[in-house]
């Protein structure tokens, strides 16, 4: 089993999530009482939050570098980025280390063409439903086409996950928020949901909406799994697809 290395903290609610389905994940690929190897760089989210609302994506991406080094030196084998919003300088971290980076973006999209599906709608903070980082990648590399939803409805979304989801904070009335603009979506054509931030797996759940919810926390912790479990012969690192950045 290879060691993942999980830079998380972004928030810790949500990497909660990810340490849950990557020890299940092992648990029931392997049996016993297998679990998984990994190790786990947790920041303090109110740092991370300050810098994003403040624009200082270059102090993020020197802070995500270093966790990123230390977790190789500390023995990690592939690495993952705990959150949607930080995959915004994924590149520089890519860049910084010799061992794989396995996107976020890839591991939703590899379910989402599983399901023929080609238009989704987007919902996560405002600066990844904004910004390119995402949305261009799943375009480009996939040929998946974001919907988003309006200036207003975008609004609700990054204050609920900032005053309420990454503190723990789930409420019936930001839920009934949340499947109102999943609708609106779905009447624009949008043929599934992509949780685009990983805290909003904590107030929306497959159960409450009536197309396919891609929760990318789970997702992109399957995958992690599926490569730290890979054999020499079979690893996707050697035959380069597109999982590895």
């Amino acid at each position: 089993m290879k060691t993942i290395g999980l830079i998380g903290g972004m928030s810790w609610e949500s990497t909660v999530l990810y340490y849950q389905t990557l020890n299940r994940t092992v648990q029931r690929r392997l049996g016993g009482s297998h679990s998984c190897q990994c190790l786990l760089y947790s920041f303090d989210f109110e740092e991370i939050a300050r810098l994003q609302h403040e624009g200082r994506w270059d102090v993020l991406a020197m802070r995500m570098v270093d966790a990123a080094k230390r977790l190789e030196a500390g023995g990690a084998d592939l690495l993952l980025i705990c959150a949607n919003t930080m995959h915004k300088v994924a590149d520089e971290v890519h860049r910084s280390v010799g061992i794989p980076l396995v996107h976020i973006v890839d591991a939703a999209a590899e379910r989402i063409q599983e399901r023929s599906l080609s238009t989704l709608g987007l919902l996560a903070t405002r600066y990844a439903m904004e910004e390119g980082f995402l949305r261009d990648r799943y375009r480009e590399r996939f040929g998946i086409e974001t919907l988003i939803p309006d200036e207003a409805e975008r609004a609700d979304i990054h204050r609920i996950i900032y005053e309420e989801l990454v503190r723990g904070i789930t409420t019936e009335a930001s839920k009934r928020r949340f499947i109102e603009i999943i609708a609106r979506l779905v009447e624009r054509g949008a043929q599934g949901i992509i949780a685009g931030c990983t805290e909003i797996e904590i107030l929306i759940q497959q159960a409450d909406i009536a197309v396919e919810l891609f929760a990318t926390a789970k997702l992109h912790a399957e995958k992690a799994v599926e490569l730290a479990l890979a054999t020499d012969d079979d690893s996707p690192t050697r035959q380069g697809t597109p999982w590895i950045k």
